[in-house]
């Protein structure tokens, strides 16, 4: 059982920077194995894609309202998923959560993952 833990949310102004973690653990020492993503969501709506990243790192799929502003990383020795999200709008008011698929690709739907973790809120002000 993957379980995954997000940190560094927060409240930040408009045109502020945030970086949100993602621990895994119960992988046993298989991470790498994993294919990741970062979904949101915001009171009232379904969660949606944000980004993903594949087994490696190598390759990343963004959603278009993301695109540009944020980065998605990983640390396989750490057992770690980052985001990092600049230039931060009202509009990405959100809790964020980090998910996890056994797989090699990098994957944008919210069915295709296994593992959810718990989410972390981040708060833009105008």
């Amino acid at each position: 059982q993957v379980q995954l833990v997000e940190s560094g949310g927060g409240l930040v102004q408009a045109g502020g920077s945030l970086r949100l973690s993602c621990a895994a653990s119960g992988t046993r020492r298989t991470f790498g194995n994993y294919a990741m993503g970062w979904f949101r969501q915001a009171p009232g709506k379904e969660r949606e894609f944000v980004a993903a990243i594949s087994w490696s790192g190598g390759s990343t799929d963004y959603s278009d309202s993301v695109k540009g502003r944020f980065t998605m990383s990983r640390d396989n020795a750490k057992n770690t998923v980052y985001l990092q999200m600049n230039s931060l709008k009202p509009e990405d008011t959100a809790v964020y959560h980090c998910a996890a698929k056994r797989g090699t690709s990098y994957y944008p739907n919210r069915s295709d993952y296994d593992y959810w973790g718990q989410g972390t809120q981040v708060t833009v002000s105008s």
